[in-house]
């Protein structure tokens, strides 16, 4: 029997900003309308954090305190945090730090990994590897973005997508056979630098006056070439960990896709041979909150989930990096 340990999420909970920006607000905003938003992309609504002097840590602390409190666990209990995101408090420090001293967490250290919308995929592969060793008992990983902070609302092309959101999943070791993070695969490119990036605010473009008259801290996307890139690329990954893994449809009791775009979720679902219901989607309420759309779908679905329920994560983000995981639910959701 193989005894040797892996990391399953033992509970989740999730921070969402009060404010909802809709689509008809929105319309009022750019030139565009919920009609073309829906058709093209999916989303309905999403989360914005408004307040001033507040981040990517206020949102992550307050999931980070929910979680604590929802598994009666100590701040001095964690000893490992990770964030994933793409939208830091700052360049530095860690955003992952900042989230340990408002929670309390001082017997624990970590960092931000920065992954693009692909940040859960590959933050949860480098949780799973710190568990498998021993070198962790009990981490959290947060995921949370503040995509607000980047998103030019007077471009139609990308105002719509993005929205903001974090969630804490408390990731233990277990040696219960089949369940946990059972086989990922992860790739990057990084010819996708050129068509999906935030040009100015780092060592390369450091912050000017000429960057901020040519709103260069604000995402660019070249919409074409990353769809057609998220639709193979996505769809082939979640394919091959099926045919990897000897997983048929019927074997999957859920897709758990990045929420970026319904078109793509539904090309690679149907690439999978998924019915609709084994598809899990909530881009019309929260939008694309990048690296934190798969973790904030596990909780949105919690109750559904099964102990033994076989899930596929995966997703596709800047970089280019992509990858799927192949994933088995510790626990029945109370």
């Amino acid at each position: 029997m193989n005894t040797r340990n892996k990391a399953v999420i033992t509970a989740v909970e999730a921070f969402l900003p009060d404010y909802i920006l809709d689509n008809e607000m929105l319309s009022k905003m750019v030139d565009t309308t919920d009609e073309w938003i829906m058709s093209r992309i999916g989303v309905k609504e999403r989360r914005i954090l408004k307040e001033d002097g507040l981040g990517t840590s206020h949102m992550g602390a307050e999931a980070v305190k929910k979680l604590l409190e929802k598994t009666g666990t100590k701040p001095e209990e964690i000893d490992m945090l990770l964030c994933a995101t793409v939208s830091p408090d700052m360049l530095f420090p860690a955003t992952a730090n900042i989230i340990c001293d408002k929670t309390g967490i001082m017997n624990a250290w970590g960092y931000d990994i920065n992954a693009g919308c692909s940040g859960f995929l590959f933050s949860f592969e480098t949780a799973a590897s710190f568990i498998e060793s021993g070198r962790s008992k009990k981490m959290i990983l947060v995921t949370g973005e503040r995509m607000s902070a980047m998103t030019d609302y007077t471009d139609r092309t990308t105002c719509p997508l993005f929205g903001d959101a974090a969630v804490a999943m408390m990731i233990e070791p277990t040696q219960e056979d089949g369940a946990g993070l059972l086989d990922s695969i992860l790739h990057v490119d990084g010819v996708g630098r050129h068509f999906l990036y935030q040009k100015a605010g780092g060592s390369m473009y450091p912050p000017t006056e000429e960057t901020l008259k040519n709103r260069e801290h604000y995402i660019y996307q070249d919409g074409q070439t990353v769809f057609k890139n998220a639709v193979s690329r996505m769809a082939d990954v979640s394919v091959e960990i099926m045919e990897k893994n000897s997983l048929t449809s019927q074997d999957i009791a859920y897709l758990v896709p990045h929420q970026a775009n319904m078109r793509i979720i539904e090309a690679t679902g149907k690439r999978m041979g998924l019915q609709k219901e084994k598809i899990l989607i909530n881009i019309a309420k929260f939008g694309n909150t990048a690296g934190t759309s798969i973790p904030l779908v596990i909780w949105e679905f919690e109750k559904k989930f099964k102990k033994g329920d076989v899930l596929i994560f995966s997703a596709f983000g800047a970089g280019f990096t992509w990858g799927s995981m192949y994933y088995k639910w510790a626990y029945d959701s109370k």
